[in-house]
């Protein structure tokens, strides 16, 4: 039996813009670009605000499966998120103390008529969706130059 798809994206500079990039995953097709006060046009989200709308996206699918299958009363839940980077030695509950940290807040809000234990419950399976549960876990990265070659 075959394991799941594994994702495949493209990205590629689309020379309109200093950093303006397009990106596809299968026939959906995304643009990003920096704002104007780091050089870019602004003519998309930058990297970081993809990052947190993926977690966004994933809070919010994870939350409404579950209270589903429970037959938890939400009504709809909404998730705005930040990031910035904070000093290490400032964070309380971080590992590391020198530095910088990344640190993502998440703000959940959920509506309907739930108990308080509903909603507590909703918060814990909201901290195991996949990507929060792979942007808490160990990441490897690998970078490798490709074999194809192009000329202008």
């Amino acid at each position: 039996m075959a394991g799941p798809t594994p994702t495949v994206v493209t990205v590629e500079e689309t020379l309109e813009g200093k950093f303006v990039q397009q990106m596809q995953s299968g026939p959906h097709l995304l643009v990003a670009d920096e704002p104007e006060d780091l050089g870019g046009d602004n003519l998309g989200p930058g990297p970081y605000e993809y990052l947190l709308m993926a977690l966004g996206a994933c809070t919010g699918m994870t939350i409404r499966m579950y209270a589903d299958r429970k037959e938890i009363p939400l009504d709809k839940v909404r998730v705005i998120l930040s990031h910035q980077k904070v000093h290490a030695r400032d964070c309380e509950d971080c590992e590391s103390k020198e530095g910088k940290v990344d640190e993502i807040v998440r703000e959940i809000t959920l509506e309907g008529s739930l108990t308080g234990e509903q909603r507590q419950m909703l918060l814990d399976i909201a901290n195991r969706c996949p990507v929060h549960n792979t942007l808490t876990s160990e990441i490897l990265v690998r970078s490798r130059l490709s074999s194809r070659t192009t000329t202008s």
